[in-house]
């Protein structure tokens, strides 16, 4: 199907295709309104709407009779509605295991449920997650962490942002409707309507539906407390919930996949790293939305400025993660009392290490880099490269194998 003008090319696009060229189910998961029915229905030749009243009643009826005579690739939007069909594509796939014949979307959350999942072994996962900056302007960009780890020189796009700029890029974030948002106002209008529903509508799905204002509250102390290694407890003292209120909640916006955690890298060769891990959102234009944060509060306040930046970077390496050759796992470092942290430890297939820095300013310094160096020092030649991210306009060598480049490399 050629691409339309509207569609941005995802990354996953080429791993989507070569999944089905190979394999016989392929399901999208990924945060709602992300883009995952736009980018399946290029595949498919059948499309199912499973929230579609007469479409889900044929399918409760006999999912297996309902999905015979179909074109293939068939796909089951929205499949969670009738988790029945699972146990049908399960069969089919069975019987007859030739590549391309599904494809899933649908809430994630829904297929953590034990009891409704057969698809182990079946079905493939590909994670989608918010725009990135590189789909936003239609480049096609080797991924960053592959880029760094290969040796590759880190160029600088021919528009390269300022730090005001680099403070827009974040509060858009990355979700499609809000991207294509001519204003500020109307992006921010979506963005609070998608609060809204992730706070009243979506645990709805799930049980017995918690109280929204309750729920509003926890997320809000969550994001504000997210690119550090806060305790569960300043989480939840912060949000007026107990333990486990606050257990549920925070397992409610995972597996919605509106949050995520780095976990805390650990070595043999490194005592007293501690185990906390670093939350983040998984959509800089979310967390800001979430706190009420804009352009004016992010030019008055370095902290927050220092904090957007953080969220907005990781989002763009975690998009990465599913289509980099060297299938990086993204983790952050940091010793028990804080004295060395590193924003982010990229492990790659090779247990080769690359650490990355996110700084605030557009001149760093060796300085900058004194924990990445430490860390190289630690670990020898197991340390493939260290990056310090920043917001000047040129890429330049701070130490061994340390460099410093503009966050714009990222899709440059």
């Amino acid at each position: 199907m050629p691409p339309t003008s509207s569609y941005h090319p995802r990354m996953v696009d080429p791993l989507l295709a070569e999944i089905l060229s190979e394999f016989p189910a392929v399901m999208l998961v990924g945060p709602r309104a992300v883009g995952k029915s736009t980018t399946a229905k290029r595949y498919a030749a059948s499309v199912v709407r499973l929230d579609s009243p007469n479409e889900a009643a044929i399918f409760e009826a006999d999912p297996d009779a309902a999905l015979q005579g179909l074109p293939e690739p068939i796909l089951l939007d929205e499949w969670q509605e009738v988790p029945a069909v699972l146990g049908a594509v399960k069969r089919a796939v069975d019987s007859e295991r030739r590549p391309g014949r599904f494809l899933l979307t649908g809430s994630v959350y829904a297929d953590l449920q034990g009891q409704t999942w057969p698809g182990t072994g079946r079905v493939i996962r590909i994670v989608m997650h918010p725009l990135t900056v590189a789909e936003q302007l239609g480049r096609a960009t080797k991924p960053f962490l592959d880029r760094v780890a290969d040796g590759d020189d880190l160029l600088v796009p021919p528009d390269p942002p300022d730090i005001l700029g680099y403070a827009d890029l974040a509060l858009r974030g990355g979700f499609p409707e809000a991207v294509i948002a001519r204003s500020p106002q109307l992006r921010s209008r979506w963005m609070q309507s998608y609060l809204g529903q992730m706070f009243t509508r979506d645990p709805e799905t799930i049980g017995p539906s918690p109280d929204p204002v309750r729920l509003r509250r926890f997320f809000e102390a969550y994001a504000l407390n997210a690119g550090g290694v806060a305790t569960d407890k300043t989480i939840y003292d912060a949000a007026d919930v107990n333990s486990k209120t606050a257990a549920a909640y925070k397992r409610l916006f995972e597996n919605l996949l509106v949050v995520d955690e780095l976990p805390a890298w650990t070595s043999n060769r490194l005592k007293r790293l501690t185990l906390a891990s670093k939350r983040s959102v998984v959509d800089s234009g979310l967390w800001a939305s979430a706190l009420q944060i804009d352009q004016a509060a992010v030019r008055s306040d370095g902290g927050l400025l220092g904090r957007l930046l953080d969220i907005f970077v990781t989002a763009q390496l975690r998009a990465e993660v599913e289509t980099a050759a060297n299938r990086p796992r993204l983790y952050h470092l940091r010793l028990e009392r804080g004295e060395r942290e590193v924003d982010v430890v990229a492990e790659l297939n090779a247990r080769r290490i690359v650490g990355i820095e996110i700084k605030a300013t557009s001149g760093p310094t060796a300085r900058d880099a004194r924990h990445l160096a430490w860390l190289r020092d630690q670990l020898g030649d197991r340390f493939a490269a260290g990056v310090v991210l920043h917001t000047g306009p040129r890429p330049f060598k701070l130490d061994d194998r340390i460099i410093a480049a503009p966050i714009c490399t990222l899709w440059a």
